[in-house]
């Protein structure tokens, strides 16, 4: 095989309770990407449709990783990328991440997986650094391991992957405003109260646990984020309006995608998603924001061949 097409997914990261720990991927939202050999030894993007991004492959979320990815393999020839871009950059909803999971997953293939997931994400995080200015796989590994995520350690590094219970579903909100995940870190306090993390240890254990059993009142009874969301979501336009009719109408739990903007809520049934939607809609187009909504099962597979 000399080519191939991938489909990577857009990613929530966080998910109210899990910090930097925790994550999901979207099965109807992601970017795709072909990804071809050369006789050349190296990497070369060839073609960036979507948005505006750098050719440079040092600046480039998915070149950096690739190339963090072929300093191990030493092929004897290179890769040419096309990369469609469907993920806003700095939209909460992991673009950097899709764009670091596709190149090193889509590489991987055509050298005949020599690499597991593990070492895949270890490598989709030195992009990722590029664009967060940290080493972090909350969006990398649900990505690449498919299904909810936790992180459990970095080094060395330790991906625990969760069930998904078969009638969730996610909503997302994404307002057309850039928030850089650098940026929206500063933001946040050194310091927190030992009462707030002890919230947030019992409740991230607690949608672990309603994960497991497929118990969806423990898991809307467990999606709090007691630390860092009344810091960003100050970010975010009409956010408290936002959260508080999807609770309302009958979500789950509703927080910040990532670092933002994006908003996601969950919902139990496909039904009730579809109306959290027309609800996220209503607030929005009231306002002069410029928006756009998905409704998603959560994905299974991760990235993957198209």
């Amino acid at each position: 095989m000399n080519e191939i097409r991938v489909f990577s997914p857009a990613t929530v990261s966080n998910v109210a309770c899990g910090f930097d720990v925790l994550g999901f991927p979207l099965e109807s939202v992601g970017d795709e990407m072909v990804v071809r050999k050369t006789k050349a030894k190296g990497i070369v993007i060839t073609k960036i449709e979507g948005f505006d991004l750098p050719f440079d492959i040092n600046k480039n979320v998915a070149s950096v990783s690739a190339m963090a990815l072929l300093e191990v393999a030493k092929p004897e020839f290179g890769f040419e990328m096309e990369i469609y871009k469907k993920i806003k950059p700095g939209s909460g909803i992991g673009s950097s991440g899709a764009s670091a999971t596709g190149s090193v997953y889509a590489i991987n293939e055509l050298l005949g997986r020599p690499f597991n997931k593990l070492q895949l994400t270890e490598f989709a995080m030195k992009g990722e650094f590029i664009a967060s200015k940290s080493e972090h796989a909350d969006n990398i590994a649900p990505a690449i391991f498919g299904g909810f995520c936790l992180v459990k350690n970095l080094q060395p590094l330790n991906i625990l992957q969760l069930p998904t219970p078969t009638d969730l579903y996610a909503i997302i909100l994404h307002p057309q405003i850039e928030i850089k995940t650098s940026e929206s870190r500063k933001i946040l306090p050194k310091m927190v109260p030992l009462s707030d993390v002890t919230k947030q240890l019992s409740d991230l254990g607690g949608l672990i646990h309603g994960l497991h059993t497929e118990n969806y009142d423990l898991i809307q009874d467990s999606l709090n984020d007691h630390i860092i969301e009344v810091h960003r979501s100050k970010l975010i336009p009409y956010f408290d309006i936002v959260k508080s009719k999807a609770l309302n109408a009958g979500a789950l739990g509703c927080s910040i995608s990532g670092s933002g903007p994006s908003i996601f809520a969950l919902t139990k049934g496909k039904d009730l998603a579809i109306e959290i939607e027309l609800v996220f809609k209503l607030i929005y187009s009231k306002s002069n924001i410029n928006f756009s909504t998905y409704v998603s099962k959560i994905c299974s597979n991760g990235v993957l061949t198209i």
